[in-house]
């Protein structure tokens, strides 16, 4: 007979002495079951002892987390956190060096668990640390030439210690002196630093600027781009990594006239991190970051990229202010742009107001602005009115026709020697692809939590923008003669621009000069070659017997689905806990049993490498029991206050599964492919229609091959739209075969 489900079968550890096999009634309260276990061992004061998971975690048993002991489980009797808290608050203090030394390596490890966390914090621990910091390390470095490791090792605990109990969310950021900011800093502008002592640093700052807009103001005025530049060339890549996020950080929360600067009179190494915009676009940091990080030996990892993708969204998003800005046609300024655009092209001066009459000068000025390609030929600036671009279309066309004149003169020329239906107009060309390469690089959105998708060429020019504008513009003249374009072609000329583009990118090519390379090979006929052959993967065939066929298969296919998806719920799925600290992972694992009757999950202490033990996934929940399954911002863990609900991403990769009355079990898949896997497969367990991406990909798949396999031999055969009239019956019927 099974034991009840309030029984879970334990392995309890108390040091010196021999495990004892135990039952745990989870009813019973977590302090009586504690006075058992001292009665057992003969210990008294119970109240002053707790359980520990006894894994590399430490984690206390709570009444909070109690029902994640499984069956199985190995825990440790050990001090309870209040008085852990109390030994270590002292042990901090010791003036033996070995023995602060140690205490601070146990709180560091220690840390990590929000319940003596919540207990150390309360004796005011955070403050001790923050003056230990301050103060305190001063004494310690007179000692450091002769025991320089043991200073290293003593400030690193001490800065992990106070990072691990940050992270918790309990204290606020705000709380903290200039003194211990200044310290901080210190160790970020030192040449040679310990590497852990560096490390955290940088994560105290980052967390720092992030978490509060006063300390933002404070941060940047202690630290400058010349202090930050010796980390990124060094070779430790978590280093390189932390400094960027420090750079990415102050960005972020830079109030927005401080992201503008005029480049031409701030000193670049000694400038605060204030002055992002010319930070971000100076030569010296985007070489560094180019020589140093992209092309380095060391492969980037996961959240190098993701650094590197926040840092390429926050230069791009500097571009946003001019996208939304209108032109104002009565800005004489802004009009003398549009004069030059013409200077540059035709070869001639602004005319005294005197020469020729007015008439005339308007004639010509009307030419020429028809030659140039704008909409509206009087008044071109009626044509950046338009938000985006606004007046990022016309910095673009002044840039190509400064820094590119001769193609920006070889274009414009040629388009006027054409015929009128012809022509490829320049101005509306320009205007049309500034709104369509701000739309594929997202300016103006807030950078994605979990992506990665960073382009190395983008590093590789001061300017990489306008680059990127004028190659494409080059690109879209060629493409037009190509596709012999008339003005009535336009649309269609822009959208095979964009695929062109859009497939360049995916290459991920290191330069603008591959990325040009990649396009030329990108030509229009080649875009008709990709067309058609995806075009043969499709079906297209629509005469009514061959949808007549179809809609007999669907189901056949749609089933075939639904297998596929209850199967691979077998197989089951590794999901990340729900925590707002990105460079801690937790895993916990489910899937659905072979006769898919229930849901059997359980946490994991890693990601697994191979298959999941039945045996380690303890809880279970019948599939009987669930009422529905919710997706996205209605999801109750979208709802929470915190980082996660601001991230779109994630709101596209939640889902929960509601059970009894007011009981979820709540998910944040790994992609969007197993998103969708197990929001089909739960649907299907439910009995309902599955309505994912994945599910009509995988439709017009199998219904594209299905139907090439059942019309193999009608290959070259014209289908008719009526089937053949049936035949006239035969005068006899002597030609069938006798089986006697």
């Amino acid at each position: 007979m099974p034991p009840p489900a309030d029984i879970v079968k334990v392995a309890i550890e108390w040091p010196g002495a021999f495990p004892k096999l135990m039952e745990i009634d989870q009813k019973k309260p977590l302090s009586a079951i504690i006075k058992e276990v001292c009665e057992g061992w003969s210990l008294g004061n119970h109240e002053n002892f707790a359980l520990q998971i006894a894994d590399a975690t430490n984690f206390y048993i709570t009444e909070k987390n109690r029902n994640d002991i499984k069956n199985g489980s190995i825990l440790r009797l050990t001090t309870s956190p209040y008085q852990t808290a109390i030994q270590l608050h002292e042990r901090i203090q010791s003036s033996s060096m070995d023995a602060k030394l140690e205490s601070l390596k146990d709180l560091a490890n220690a840390s990590r668990d929000i319940t003596f966390a919540q207990e150390f914090i309360n004796l005011d621990g955070i403050s001790l640390l923050t003056q230990m910091v301050e103060s305190g390390t001063e004494r310690y470095q007179k000692l450091q030439k002769i025991m320089k490791p043991c200073f290293g090792d003593l400030l690193s605990f001490t800065l992990t210690a106070f990072v691990e109990l940050m992270d918790h969310g309990i204290v606020s950021w705000d709380t903290f002196s200039v003194a211990f900011i200044k310290k901080i800093a210190s160790y970020v502008n030192k040449s040679a630093m310990d590497t852990a002592v560096l490390q955290r640093s940088l994560a105290i700052l980052e967390s720092m600027v992030l978490n509060s807009q006063d300390l933002y103001h404070k941060v940047a005025q202690e630290i400058t781009i010349g202090q930050l530049i010796p980390h990124l060339q060094g070779t430790d890549q978590d280093i390189q990594t932390y400094t960027i996020a420090v750079i990415n950080a102050l960005f972020l929360k830079a109030p927005e006239e401080k992201r503008q600067v005029d480049e031409h009179i701030v000193d670049i190494l000694n400038c605060p991190l204030t002055e992002m915009a010319h930070i971000l676009a100076q030569k010296q940091l985007r070489s560094i970051i180019l020589s140093n990080v992209i092309r380095s030996a060391t492969p980037i990892n996961d959240e190098m990229a993701h650094q590197l993708y926040v840092l390429q969204v926050l230069t791009f998003n500097l571009l946003e202010d001019r996208m939304m800005t209108k032109m104002d046609p009565q800005d004489q300024a802004q009009r003398d742009i549009i004069f030059e655009l013409r200077r540059i092209a035709f070869d001639v001066e602004c005319e005294p107001n005197n020469s020729g009459s007015i008439e005339k000068r308007k004639s010509m000025y009307t030419r020429d602005y028809k030659k140039l390609g704008f909409i509206n030929h009087v008044n071109p600036a009626v044509d950046f009115t338009q938000i985006p671009p606004g007046m990022l279309a016309l910095d673009n066309m002044l840039y190509f026709a400064r820094h590119h004149q001769d193609a920006y003169i070889r274009i414009v020329l040629e388009n006027s020697s054409r015929e009128d239906k012809h022509e490829c107009p320049f101005g509306r060309s320009s205007i049309e692809l500034t709104k369509m390469l701000c739309e594929i690089l997202k300016v103006g959105e807030l950078p994605s939590e979990n992506c990665h998708d960073f382009h190395p060429m983008f590093f590789t020019h001061d300017r990489s923008f306008e680059e990127f504008f004028c190659i494409c513009i080059q690109l879209l003249n060629k493409t037009w003669k190509e596709m012999r374009a008339t003005s009535e072609d336009f649309n269609k000329v822009m959208q095979v621009v964009r695929e062109q583009i859009m497939r360049a990118l995916t290459l991920k090519p290191n330069s603008l000069d591959q990325f040009k390379s990649r396009l030329q090979n990108l030509s229009y006929t080649e875009i008709l070659k990709i067309r058609q052959s995806e075009r043969m993967n499709q079906e297209d065939f629509q005469s009514r017997p061959i949808l007549e066929l179809r809609e007999k298969i669907q189901p056949e296919i749609m089933e075939l689905i639904k297998q596929q998806r209850l199967n691979r719920l077998c197989d089951g799925t590794c999901f990340r806990k729900i925590s707002s600290r990105r460079r801690q992972d937790k895993f916990w694992y489910c899937r659905l049993s072979p006769n898919h009757k229930v849901l059997h999950y359980g946490d994991l202490e890693e990601s697994p490498q191979g298959e999941v033990p039945h045996d380690s996934l303890q809880d279970k929940l019948p599939v009987a029991d669930i009422k529905a399954v919710i997706t996205g911002k209605d999801c109750p863990h979208m709802k929470e206050k915190g980082a996660l609900k601001q991230n779109k991403e994630v709101l596209e990769l939640a889902f929960s599964v509601l059970y009894e009355s007011d009981e979820y079990l709540n998910f944040i898949a790994p992609d969007k492919h197993e998103y969708c896997v197990w929001t089909d497969g739960l649907n299907a367990l439910l009995g309902k229609e599955m309505t994912s991406d994945y599910t009509k990909s995988d439709m017009d798949t199998l219904l594209s091959m299905e139907m090439k396999l059942r019309l193999l031999d009608l290959e070259n055969i014209q289908i008719p739209e009526a089937p053949p009239p049936i035949p006239k019956e035969p005068s006899n019927y002597d030609f069938v075969y006798d089986c006697n």
